[in-house]
């Protein structure tokens, strides 16, 4: 599945329209059947009281053909028309005419006034915005502003279901200016927006689905469209690294996290468990050699390589006792809990001086160790993975955190094709970009994630996932969607406050469970 924005979905429909033939009139009415269906499926009253929200455009067109199928499904609902009826114009045009042509009934906002809308709405079961769809652009005017922020008060009271997308959020960017509807569903078309997954927009698309209205499966790909993959269960359990069932400790890779200080002693224990609790064979804890009592006595599991120390730091010395051992790993994982200290960007560009070519995940503060030396990545010759959040993001582009969240596609893919790596920039929707543009979101996860060390887990699975074999891409995709998918569901057992980083392993290794039981493709006999 892909997410799409304005242009891409006005050219989509374009082409179904003019090159297949199908008419946009049915297109429109295939839209507002399928939304009928969902609020069918999704009542629990067999009568329920909806009313119909409608603008002049193409969602308005939307909304007239839900109307329509509403009364000829034996319910009652009202419809308001929330502009001037000069303004609908096409498609919505025809189907306003038809709905009128019915004897049906419609109430124009302007006649009867936002007070007896207000009335309305209080009886309403089901409110249905088709007031703006993907079309708008800048802030939404009155008397649209005083109708949205009217709908709002009832923001998790009723059911508020928006047709394509939320009105007053940018199907292209997620930006809101002003009001925008606090859907508690949203039913889309053909593909989501990717408004759905930036900025705001997550705040307003409540539970989201995306239906079929008869545009091919195909559109994308006889458009060449560049658009951003979305990370569905399928995708991400096939990207999951095959296990063979006569497999052994050397056959599943080692891993070395490369990690710690005196004041993050937990972080790269984090990250070794979780490598370890998802498949990997082998992995190496490589510590400052101060935190070494306390770390071994919380992961026996590791092996664990107790380097030079430094003021609760590694030294520079740790670099020369680790370069002959390199050679050993299948993936290093440089960063958890490693902090900043005197000469570390010295000691990052030695260590990568040293580096075997094996892929290499950076994290954390090994972020900021190369933020003024990213010349070290276009020149290493293996695949380099980097998992920053907007913070961290921020430090290494030297912009502000806020130009960061405000552009996020734009700014993963560009800094992973000019420095040539892999980019999994997380946030509430974690973006992964790869050195040749691809993009990918991650449509899952929640505040349960919210936590010191959850990121440390995130950077053990992708290790782990590595050191088995998986492609830098795969990696990334079935670890993001693992990671997030363990936070959402331990918290409905934990609470999204109660969720801890450990917790995460458990539910990432409940998925897996599930994943081994599912699909036999998991294990071969070799």
């Amino acid at each position: 599945m892909f997410a799409a924005g304005q242009k891409e979905m006005q050219k989509m429909d374009q082409y179904t329209i003019e090159k297949i033939g199908l008419p946009g009139v049915v297109l429109m009415e295939n839209a507002g059947a399928r939304v009928v269906e969902e609020i069918l499926q999704s009542t629990t009253s067999s009568r329920p009281r909806v009313i119909i929200l409608a603008g002049g455009g193409n969602n308005g067109g939307d909304g007239f053909v839900i109307a329509r199928r509403l009364f000829d499904h034996g319910l009652h609902p009202q419809v308001w028309l929330l502009v001037d009826p000069v303004r609908i114009k096409g498609d919505a045009k025809i189907h306003f005419e038809i709905y009128i042509k019915r004897g049906l009934p419609l109430f124009h906002l302007e006649e009867k006034g936002l007070e007896m809308l207000m009335d309305q709405l209080k009886q309403a079961d089901i409110i249905i915005d088709a007031i703006l769809g993907t079309g708008v652009n800048g802030p939404v005017r009155e008397p649209l502003k005083d109708v949205i922020s009217l709908v709002n008060t009832y923001e998790g009271k009723k059911s508020i279901i928006s047709v394509d997308i939320p009105s007053g959020v940018s199907s292209d960017t997620g930006k809101v200016e002003g009001e925008a509807i606090k859907a508690s569903k949203t039913v889309t078309f053909v593909f989501p927006k990717k408004g759905f997954f930036l900025n705001e927009g997550p705040q307003h698309i409540g539970e989201w689905m995306a239906v079929d209205i008869s545009v091919p499966p195909t559109i994308v790909k006889d458009l060449a469209l560049d658009l951003p993959k979305l990370i569905t269960e399928p995708l991400a359990k096939a990207a999951i690294p095959i296990r063979s069932k006569h497999g052994h400790k050397g056959t599943f890779g080692h891993v070395l996290i490369l990690g710690g200080s005196r004041q993050y002693v937990g972080d790269p224990i984090f990250s070794a468990k979780s490598a370890l609790h998802t498949g990997a064979g082998l992995v190496t804890l490589a510590i400052p050699e101060t935190i070494y009592p306390m770390a071994a006595a919380q992961n026996p599991e590791s092996l664990l390589l107790p380097l030079s120390a430094e003021d609760g730091h590694f030294a520079e010395k740790a670099i020369e006792e680790l370069a002959p051992l390199l050679n050993q790993y299948d993936c290093v994982a440089i960063g958890p809990g490693i902090s900043r200290f005197p000469n570390g960007e010295e000691w990052m560009k030695a260590l990568f001086s040293n580096l075997t070519n094996q892929p290499v995940v950076i994290d954390a503060d090994a972020l900021y160790l190369l933020s003024n030396q990213k010349d070290l990545l276009k020149n290493y010759k293996g695949q380099v993975i980097m998992t920053p959040h907007p913070g961290e993001m921020s430090k290494l582009l030297n912009i502000s955190v806020k130009e960061v969240e405000g552009n996020r596609l734009e700014i993963a893919r560009q800094f992973a094709e000019e420095h040539s790596i892999y980019l999994l920039l997380k946030g509430h929707r974690s973006v992964i970009a790869t050195p040749s543009g691809e993009l990918y979101i991650n449509p899952h996860g929640h505040d349960a994630l919210g936590k010191g060390g959850s990121g440390d887990i995130l950077t053990g699975l992708i290790a782990s996932f590595l050191a088995q074999g998986a492609s830098p891409i795969n990696a990334l995709i079935s670890a993001s969607y693992l990671h997030a998918r363990a936070g959402e569901e331990r918290a409905k057992e934990l609470s999204n406050y109660g969720v801890m980083p450990f917790d995460i392993i458990d539910g990432v290794k409940r998925l897996l469970n599930e994943i081994q039981h599912s699909c036999t493709k998991f294990y071969t006999l070799n």
